[in-house]
């Protein structure tokens, strides 16, 4: 069956980075398309990044833009989430989630996914 499993999150300090890694199984990631979200406590789940199923397609939220990065390692099955400049307000439980939807549309809409991993918490902190 699907599975999302996210690691690498962590304790880090302000202007900081990390790599978050989403290792997918049950399904090749360059059939689907993959999302980062993040969810802040008292806050909705907010998408930051995308990648189309194709490669070719990559979206990022405003709040990220210049500071992450998703990239994806067909081979291992990975999608990657570089996090740079890393600030108090990125603390968060991040999540990796994928759509059987082929289209972009909508793509940091939480509700359009699918399968979700666990999360990994970020918390960025002196």
């Amino acid at each position: 069956q699907v599975q999302l499993v996210e690691s690498g999150g962590g304790l880090v300090q302000p202007g900081g980075s990390l790599t978050l890694s989403c290792a997918a199984s049950g399904f090749k990631i360059d059939s689907y398309a993959i999302g980062w979200f993040r969810q802040a406590p008292g806050k909705e789940r907010e998408g930051l990044s995308y990648i189309s199923s194709s490669g070719r397609r990559i979206y990022d939220a405003v709040s990220v833009k210049g500071r992450f990065t998703i990239s994806r390692d067909n081979a291992k099955n990975t999608v990657y989430l570089q996090m740079n400049s890393l600030n108090p307000e990125d603390t968060g439980f991040y999540y990796c989630a994928t759509r059987r939807s082929l289209y972009d549309s909508r793509w940091s809409i939480a509700a359009t996914y699918d399968y979700w991993g666990q999360g990994t918490q970020v918390t960025v902190s002196s």
